[in-house]
């Protein structure tokens, strides 16, 4: 049943994302196109945690932030594009209303945990270029955990603020989200009460979880570019910017679609592009970690040359049994 009674009001108990139904004839093409970058995506990020644990030499900050977000891009990618493949297979659109509000529960501490986490990663590029000299001893083992416990913990408690003021709505319908996952201020547009409350402080928590971390992102990246631009040796530049170059577009895609989607005023033009923005930090954004972060890094580079090499010797020295 799609409705029940509650009192003189229709409750919905299911909703219909339409997702990309306005494009009947490529379903299957859709289904294809998400299905590889989905593949991609966890294959790419999974292949980076093996890679940095099993090789003590990237035992390093830099590359403990690196595994964590590759571990938040393969939950964030798990709590989207499976649902979706699923409905561009089956052509069931149909989502139950607890589980519409536990994949928005996951995206958004998922979401809010990437803002911070990215701005952890730039802390600890700012402390490798602007203060070398220091950067063992700030950049410790405990101020490394620290600052992504924290990540974590802020994203966890961003998602269940909102979570638990939305778990106690009552939907009216109709009950068609014009989007491909449960996004809130499209969930909100079914609710039966006044939902002003609600949605100022979801614009609080997305303010505070965007617009602070790239502040500082910003900021920290002013006082980078500054520093490589005084550093003597033309290699000794191209080097430093190639470190930080991939992180500032990642960041300028994520923070600026999210700030989009979240904080800019509803117009027609951007609620119309509202899917189009949400690609960018849901779907892209996880897809271009392991090839933006690491698959053209030396050093990642190196260690994968030495786990095939590991990896050969192994194949070779394994003698043939003859019975």
């Amino acid at each position: 049943m799609a409705f029940t009674e509650r009192g003189n009001l229709t409750s919905i108990t299911e909703f219909i994302l339409f997702g990309f139904g306005d494009l009947p004839g490529l379903r299957l093409l859709l289904f294809l196109f998400f299905q590889v970058i989905y593949a991609v995506t966890v294959v790419g990020n999974l292949f980076i945690v093996v890679l940095v644990v099993a090789d003590r030499h990237l035992h390093t900050p830099m590359y403990f932030f690196l595994v964590n977000l590759s571990c938040l891009e393969i939950c964030y990618s798990s709590a989207i594009l499976p649902r979706l493949l699923a409905s561009l297979l089956t052509g069931d659109r149909t989502i139950s209303v607890s589980g519409c509000m536990t994949q928005f529960y996951f995206v958004s501490i998922f979401g809010a945990t990437e803002c911070y986490l990215l701005a952890a990663m730039c802390y600890d590029r700012y402390l490798a270029i602007c203060k070398p000299l220091h950067y063992g001893a700030c950049m410790n083992g405990g101020l490394c955990l620290q600052l992504a416990t924290g990540s974590w913990l802020s994203g966890l408690l961003a998602g269940t603020v909102p979570m638990s003021f939305m778990s106690q709505l009552f939907f009216c319908g109709p009950n068609k989200i014009d989007h491909f996952f449960c996004e809130s201020t499209q969930i909100m547009n079914f609710c039966c009460g006044d939902t002003s409350q609600l949605e100022l402080l979801i614009t609080i928590v997305a303010a505070v979880c965007t617009l602070p971390p790239f502040a500082f992102t910003l900021t920290t990246y002013v006082c980078i570019i500054s520093t490589i631009l005084r550093i003597p040796s033309a290699t000794g530049r191209q080097k430093a910017f190639s470190t930080c170059s991939s992180h500032l577009i990642v960041v300028t895609i994520y923070y600026g679609t999210l700030i989009v989607v979240y904080l800019l005023p509803k117009t027609n033009p951007l609620r119309e592009l509202n899917k189009v923005f949400s690609l960018f930090y849901t779907v892209l954004t996880p897809l271009a970690n392991p090839f933006i972060y690491s698959l053209r890094n030396q050093e990642v580079k190196e260690a994968q040359r030495k786990i095939v090499r590991k990896y050969l010797d192994f194949k070779r020295s394994q003698k043939p049994l003859f019975f």
